[in-house]
């Protein structure tokens, strides 16, 4: 038990780094990942690279191909679209539950989010864009719901990939206000209003996306991943 849990911990610790090398297009649609590269670069056997690469492939970032490895995913303008249609129904669900009972502890995790939100304006927009995304999975896992956590997990994931490969430039003032407006219509129990304001939301970032296509690389580029790497075997 206690060799298999550092195991599973180094799994993880790789999973975070690449999928936000991913969000964060340090790696690019179509970009391969080797796993003994990946390994040799995170210092790590290739069967926790694969149990990595394999929780990515669930999570629709990564595309497992037989006999040719894996690589990041390239998502289409088609699978984009039912995504954050999906994803808009999820989260009136995962409003509908927070409005319920709102706590103070929710807000204040949420305002603590929105608050790293702002500091990271001024920076590269992927890292806003994966930090976006995340706010919307810290709502699923405030509903104390395994089940909506797991699907906004995974359908938040495969939308910023969307987003930080395809869409255009946008305001991250806005979507930081939208987040504000939210949390203000969970506070007073406003159900309506909290869900209206996450499907325009919602919408207002799906029609960014273009689809006029990513630079598709063919070879891998993991030199990259460094800095990714390098935070990942410090904390380890």
């Amino acid at each position: 038990m206690t060799s298999r849990q550092p195991q599973k911990n180094r799994s993880e610790m790789i999973c975070v780094a690449l999928r936000s090398a991913i969000l964060e297009r340090a790696l690019l649609p179509g970009m391969k990942l080797p796993e003994d590269s990946l390994g040799e670069r995170f210092g790590a056997s290739r069967t926790i690279v694969r149990q990595a690469l394999e929780r990515l492939a669930a999570e629709g970032l990564v595309e497992l191909r037989h006999n040719r490895g894996a690589a990041v995913a390239s998502p289409s303008l088609e699978e984009a679209q039912d995504l954050f249609e999906l994803r808009a129904q999820v989260e009136d669900l995962v409003i509908r539950r927070l409005a319920t009972g709102f706590t103070a502890a929710q807000e204040k995790a949420l305002m603590a989010h929105i608050g790293r939100e702002e500091e990271a304006q001024s920076g590269p927009e992927p890292i806003s864009i994966r930090l976006a995304t995340e706010f919307h999975i810290l709502m699923a896992e405030l509903t104390g719901s395994p089940v909506l956590a797991r699907y906004v997990n995974e359908i938040a994931y495969r939308c910023g990939l969307t987003l930080s490969q395809f869409s255009r430039p946008h305001s991250t003032t806005c979507g930081i206000q939208e987040h504000r407006d939210i949390v203000a219509a969970l506070k007073t129990g406003d159900v309506a209003r909290a869900q209206g304001i996450a499907r325009a939301h919602l919408d207002s970032v799906s029609a960014r996306a273009q689809f006029k296509g990513a630079e598709n690389s063919g070879y891998s580029y993991l030199d990259v991943l460094e800095p990714y790497a390098s935070k990942m075997r410090e904390s380890g």
